[in-house]
Formats: C-alpha cells, sequence, structure tokens
C-alpha cells in the first residue's frame, strides 16, 4: 500500500483520497456525513467485530441477515393474519432485494426492517414499541417517515408518533451537541446536486411545472397522499396504505437509485399488491438507462399498470366505501385487529 486507492483500483472504483492522503472507503469524506445517527451506529456496529482489510464483506453479511430477518418476520404475520405465505417471495426472491440490500449493502434495508417491524408491532397493539423501531428507521434514512400516516387509523396508534419522534431527537442528541448546525453534513448540498431544491429532479412534475414550482407541487402531492393513505387504510390491515403513500410519493419525488425502492417492497408483500412493484422495476431501469426521457416512460408505464391492478381489483363498493372515509361520513366503530380474529377485516384497501 502506498497511502493512496490507487492498488486498490478497480474494486475502489469512484473512491477518492482522503485529506490526509490515506485511502477511504467513503465519498465527501472532507465534510460531515449525510447519514442520521442509526445508520452511523449500525455501520459502527457492523465495523466493530473484523479488521479494517475485510472491506465489504461484513457489510454484505449484515444486508443478507437482515433480509432474512425480513423474510421470516413477513412469513409470521402474513401466516398470523391468514393471508398467503407465498407473498413473503415478493421480498425474499426480488432481485431488487438482492441487488441493494446484500451485494451493494445500502443501509436503507435497515430503514425498510425497521420500518416493517415498527408498524407490525403498532398494528398488533405495540404503539410504544412500534414507535421505538419507526423512530429508529427514521434515523436511519429519513424515507421511513413515510410509514406513519396510515397507521394512524386508531386512537391507541396516536402513540407510535410522539414515541417515533422521541428516539428520533434522542438518537441526535449526541451528533448536535458535537457538530452543532453542522450536524446535517452534506445533505443541503446533496439536495442541491439532486436537482431537489430547483425542482429540476423531478422528472414527470417538472414535464408541468418547471423550476421551483415543481418542488411545491411535489410537497403538496406528498401531503395530498399522505392524507388519503390515513383516511382509507383500515388501521387493522393498513399495509395497502402503506403502499399507496410510498407509491405516490416516489412517482412524485421520482428518486433515481434502486435501492430506495427497498422500502416499498415489504408493504406490497403485506398487501399482495404486486402492482405497484412497476415502480421499483422503473427505478432500478433508470440505474440500468440513466436517460431522463426514457425514465418518464417507465414512469408512465408503471403508473399504467398501477391504475389497471387497481381498477380490475376494485369493485363499486369499494369505490363508494373509499368515497364515504375521503368524506368523513363513515362512522361505524373499527373492527377489531386482523391479527386478534386471524382473518382478514373487511374493511382492508384492497
Amino acid at each position: 500500500m502506498d497511502g493512496t486507492c490507487k492498488p486498490l483500483l478497480p474494486r475502489y472504483h469512484g473512491l477518492g483520497d482522503g485529506a490526509d492522503g490515506h485511502c477511504v472507503a467513503i465519498n465527501r469524506s472532507d465534510v460531515v456525513t449525510i447519514y442520521p445517527p442509526m445508520a452511523q451506529l449500525w455501520f459502527g456496529l457492523v465495523r466493530a467485530f473484523v479488521p479494517a482489510t475485510a472491506q465489504y464483506m461484513p457489510f454484505q453479511v449484515a444486508g443478507l441477515l437482515l433480509s432474512l430477518g425480513v423474510t421470516i418476520g413477513l412469513v409470521a404475520v402474513l401466516r398470523r393474519t391468514g393471508r398467503p405465505v407465498w407473498w413473503a417471495a415478493l421480498w425474499a426472491w426480488s432481485p431488487l432485494v438482492a441487488a441493494e440490500a446484500v451485494t451493494n449493502s445500502h443501509v436503507d434495508a435497515l430503514g425498510a426492517a425497521l420500518a416493517t417491524a415498527g408498524a407490525v408491532l403498532v398494528v398488533f397493539g405495540r404503539p410504544v414499541w412500534g414507535g421505538v423501531l419507526l423512530g429508529a428507521a427514521t434515523a436511519s434514512k429519513l424515507i421511513p417517515a413515510l410509514v406513519y400516516p396510515p397507521l394512524l387509523g386508531r386512537r391507541r396508534h396516536w402513540w407510535a408518533i410522539p414515541v417515533g419522534i422521541a428516539v428520533f431527537a434522542l438518537l441526535y442528541v449526541p451528533y448536535v451537541l458535537s457538530t452543532g448546525p453542522k450536524v446535517l453534513g452534506y445533505l443541503p448540498g446533496y439536495l442541491s446536486e439532486e436537482g431537489y431544491e430547483d425542482g429540476s429532479r423531478f422528472a414527470l412534475v417538472s414535464l408541468v411545472f418547471p423550476g421551483d414550482a415543481g418542488t411545491v407541487v411535489v410537497g403538496l402531492l406528498v401531503l395530498l397522499a399522505a392524507s388519503v393513505a390515513w383516511r382509507l387504510a383500515d388501521p387493522a390491515n393498513p399495509w395497502s396504505g402503506e403502499v399507496l403513500l410510498i407509491g405516490v410519493t416516489f412517482l412524485a419525488v421520482t428518486p433515481r437509485y434502486p435501492w430506495y425502492a427497498l422500502l416499498l417492497i415489504p408493504f406490497v408483500a403485506l398487501s399482495g399488491r404486486w402492482e405497484w412493484l412497476s415502480i421499483g422495476l422503473a427505478i432500478a431501469l433508470r440505474g440500468v438507462w440513466p436517460s431522463t426521457a426514457a425514465y418518464r416512460w417507465w414512469l408512465a408505464a408503471a403508473v399504467l399498470v398501477v391504475v389497471v391492478g387497481t381498477l380490475a381489483r376494485t369493485s363499486r363498493s369499494d369505490w363508494a366505501r373509499w368515497r364515504d372515509r375521503l368524506l368523513f361520513r363513515d362512522v361505524r366503530a373499527p373492527h377489531p385487529p386482523a391479527a386478534a380474529t386471524g382473518a382478514r377485516s373487511a374493511e382492508d384497501v384492497r
């Protein structure tokens, strides 16, 4: 080794030399990291028991264990709620999970695992413990905060919000005390670099609302999706509401990296709404063919698949029930959780 990255190329291709001339396995090593505290704790935990020469293998093993854990959890929940257990294969056999959670070892797998476990605990009557995991999930990649709204159809579930916020804040305390305003790290620069500040990143919305207006419209779309998911989701089976909110957010924000879709897949498995996997496929294709024009066509195709799938599985009575919920006309008492009855609730957003 000569103190630079050259002897490690091409395995460490794309990584730069640190400010002190030593090779580092992280980009932008001269700025405070963009990753939230739970992600940093995960990185430290994985690396704590292996030598520096282990390179990427520890994270790949950790990603594999996380993926297996999510699979086992999905099987247990599906069996307990009387749903087809084979739906767990949508996660377990997903090429995107194998590539991004294991081979590429993205921390989004941790966020997806914690968010799924937290949502399940809330639904099964453990809002405090569920809030703990949801707060930890949000402190791993921020995006899992999307999981909250569909869970809030029952008053007892609201305890998950203050608990989750408290856990999120508690995890940030040491970092705020040590770095102060710099705790956000490269996040502002990342948002600008990716085109989120001026709206140029939004592949679909920017067609109609270019520039800063696109950012405002995307924010409104996400808020609208959160409101709809909150109103339509059955507290006993909120999985379709989760899929709706996460999927619509991805369509509005149009991320360019496929590992973001890891959050969507467990909830697709729990809901059985396989048509929403087309969004993850569109994002993955963006990585294969990095063309904005092509990305728009793939997203449009994903929207078509989702619309057709929704129309095919939705009855007239479902539409009427959704309309009543959105207009706050549905005053019926909530059904008991599917976990308690062992059967699928008729109030599930199918």
